[in-house]
């Protein structure tokens, strides 16, 4: 298994150059069965990170362009009428695929929005009160441009609270631009990803992330950090508890990663930074000085005792 992971790791690095650390936090939430939220500008590779990922994997991918006309049965396909049988055929929605890419998931209506969500929550859509589950396994990778908000419809709390971690691409450095401007010229797309597991690896590695073994002492750690975010005077809303499973199962992911089989302090601090951050409420008070939910959780991590087994 660490073998065929860090064969995986490989590939998706070659069309990322230079970032390791989103491949490895791509890795950890899909290995933890989360899904992701991308908050980027336009053309950093969002897109292309999503179906390189899926390709890599041998998993089939949808993509869902959000725009405020979208509807709901988009997502989660409909119902359609056969007039040579005479019934009613479920004609699948684009959200029946393994790796589902919602772009600008802010940019469609509060409607649209949560038919994805049941899908996130739920595994499964309903259409005409009949249940139709989705294909296993399943992650939605959602996309949102931060720098624009004319025409969008923010997204609420409870849905962001359905992503596991929210990840920034950010621009690449000069070498790394220069080399996907040869990989464009050759011909080096996300579509030419080899796969390189097949469907038992996928649940095989999984099964090994959710086995990493974690100690009481970090298990207390984890909840006292998510415990510091709802007492602290500068967060109207702190954190879930579907946030503490999330902030577990990310750790133990990562850990796995970093070939242990422990969850060491180290791994909850750093998936916290992208599992907590998009959860947290601010006051208006803290808004006005221009704080940010990560400048106040890295505060809130440097008061929350470490523990030393």
């Amino acid at each position: 298994m660490r073998e065929k992971l860090k064969k995986l790791t490989e590939q998706m690095n070659r069309y990322f150059a230079g970032r390791p650390e989103l491949i490895e936090n791509v890795l950890c939430c899909f290995l933890a069965g989360g899904h992701l939220l991308l908050e980027d500008v336009p053309g950093v590779g969002k897109t292309t990170l999503a179906k390189t990922f899926a390709n890599s994997l041998g998993l089939s991918f949808g993509r869902i362009q959000m725009t405020p006309d979208t509807m709901p049965g988009d997502v989660t396909g409909l119902s359609v009428y056969d007039m040579k049988t005479g019934e009613f055929v479920y004609r699948q929605g684009a959200v029946m695929k393994n790796i589902v890419l919602a772009d600008e998931l802010n940019r469609t209506s509060p409607k649209t929005q949560s038919a994805l969500l049941e899908a996130m929550a739920e595994g499964h859509v309903t259409v005409d009160d009949t249940i139709y589950a989705l294909p296993e396994p399943f992650m939605v990778i959602a996309t949102q441009n931060p720098a624009s908000f004319t025409g969008t419809y923010p997204l609420p709390e409870a849905q962001l609270d359905r992503f596991m971690m929210r990840l920034s691409i950010g621009y690449p450095s000069a070498d790394e631009e220069i080399r996907m401007a040869r990989m464009n010229m050759d011909g080096f797309a996300a579509e030419t990803a080899e796969r390189v597991l097949e469907p038992e690896d996928i649940d095989a590695l999984r099964g090994a992330a959710g086995s990493v073994h974690v100690s009481d002492g970090v298990l207390s750690y984890i909840q006292k950090m998510i415990d510091s975010t709802r007492s602290d005077p500068g967060i109207v809303l702190g954190a879930s508890p579907r946030a503490l499973l999330h902030l577990l199962a990310a750790s133990r992911a990562l850990a796995f990663i970093r070939e242990r089989d422990y969850v060491k302090p180290d791994d909850v601090k750093q998936t916290a930074t992208h599992v907590l951050p998009h959860r947290l409420v601010l006051t208006t008070e803290m808004k006005m000085q221009q704080k940010r939910a990560e400048d106040v959780l890295e505060a809130l991590m440097l008061k929350v005792p470490v523990p030393m087994e």
